[in-house]
């Protein structure tokens, strides 16, 4: 089952997690009172840069007939497309760049390149995602209802074909998002009522009509003979845009490491034990510069979790610090490579379309479910990471013996 005790799993006293979340505090105020030009030159030459290449990708494609053009335009569309989906729209709508009191990059007025409507995206991320971080059945992002990711979820015939449903979720993942705060299901069962949904339905179908009118009607008539060629660019650059954005964002959310709680560990939640789970259910990976800036700097997604509103090209300095604490805490910090980030997320993703009685681990100790009772036996003075690392060599010598 999950984390029902954050602290007991943490191996951290009441006044350890509270040490903690002074830390965590002292350094938000750092952040907050040093920001200023240089932050705001970062957001502009971003803003330049992907105006640019779109630019240049719509140019492109006026030639998209001959081969060279195609792949120049596609390839120019796809990257402005990243850059605004994960650098630009999903960083301005956290109010990341609220502080500089520009209505043209605040998180009141962005509306980004992609079917969902910012609205519905700021409700079931902002607000649902981040307040309650992995708590099972509160947090819409565990799985984002398609996908079962954690043995807490009873198995259901229908999880077996998720691995098919996880490639066509990565494929049109903007359709997926656009969805996700609609909850048709619950509308269906009577859950939501019309007058909720009926708004939010309307409101998304105007912003489906947008962008199949920008993207696949008039873009492509402007380039004339080169309709389809151009068409197929367009919906090539959406594909390319919508894998990388699953991929971040499942390798920020779904690896080992990545826990889940219950909805126990919100009673009387301090802010320190908030910090605490942001950084226990969240997971990064490493990159460099350029896959960072890719990435919508979400290869911290720990600090993104812990600061979501900070400005994110802000991370990579913050993450020294987290990792520091990490360390004076004996907490684990969780990130690996990009694709071994991925392929245990797959591997998750893939194992747990069986159900349960095809499964080694226990539930309460297995790569992607994990609560307190995986400690049982041990040293309770021993820190998290030391007794996360004690029960890995506890499993490997049980597993040679059953070999041997």
């Amino acid at each position: 089952m999950a984390i029902t005790d954050i602290n007991e799993y943490a191996h951290l006293t009441d006044a350890d997690v509270e040490a903690l979340g002074a830390e965590l505090d002292a350094l938000r105020r750092e952040i907050e009172a040093d920001r200023g030009e240089r932050d705001v030159r970062y957001l502009r030459r971003t803003i330049l840069a992907q105006r640019a290449l779109e630019v240049a990708g719509r140019l492109a494609l006026f030639g998209s007939h001959r081969r060279s053009l195609w792949l120049l335009g596609t390839g120019s569309l796809a990257l402005a497309k990243i850059i605004e989906n994960m650098e630009l729209g999903h960083n301005v709508m956290h109010g990341q760049w609220d502080w500089m009191n520009d209505p043209e990059v605040h998180s009141t007025t962005w509306e980004w390149d992609m079917v969902c409507a910012s609205p519905h995206w700021k409700h079931s991320h902002n607000y649902i995602h981040h307040k309650y971080t992995n708590v099972i059945g509160m947090d819409h992002d565990v799985g984002y209802k398609t996908l079962r990711v954690t043995r807490d979820e009873p198995w259901q015939a229908k999880r077996a074909i998720q691995p098919v449903t996880n490639l066509l979720l990565a494929a049109g993942f903007e359709w997926g998002i656009g969805l996700h705060d609609l909850e048709i299901a619950d509308v269906i069962a009577g859950k939501k009522s019309k007058e909720v949904a009926i708004p939010q339905i309307k409101e998304f179908l105007r912003k489906i009509g947008k962008q199949v009118g920008k993207d696949y009607v008039l873009f492509p008539a402007l380039t004339g003979p080169n309709f389809v060629h151009t068409l197929t660019a367009n919906v090539t650059a959406n594909v390319i845009r919508n894998v990388w954005a699953y991929v971040v964002i499942f390798c920020g959310h779904f690896p080992d490491g990545a826990e889940k709680f219950t909805a126990d560990t919100l009673d009387d939640e301090t802010p320190g034990q908030w910090y605490l789970r942001q950084m226990l259910g969240s997971a990064n990976f490493n990159a460099g510069p350029a896959m960072a800036f890719m990435s919508g700097n979400l290869c911290y997604q720990i600090e993104h979790h812990l600061y979501p509103d900070l400005p994110s090209n802000r991370l990579a300095d913050i993450s020294v610090r987290v990792r520091e604490l990490c360390d004076k805490y004996d907490l684990p910090y969780t990130t690996g490579s990009l694709w071994v980030q991925y392929l245990k997320t797959l591997r998750t993703i893939n194992k747990l379309a069986l159900p349960d009685r095809f499964l080694r681990d226990t539930a309460d100790d297995a790569p992607e479910t994990a609560s307190e009772r995986r400690f049982a036996g041990l040293d309770k003075a021993m820190g998290l990471k030391t007794a996360i690392g004690e029960v890995r060599r506890r499993r490997r010598l049980r597993r040679r013996a059953g070999r041997a």
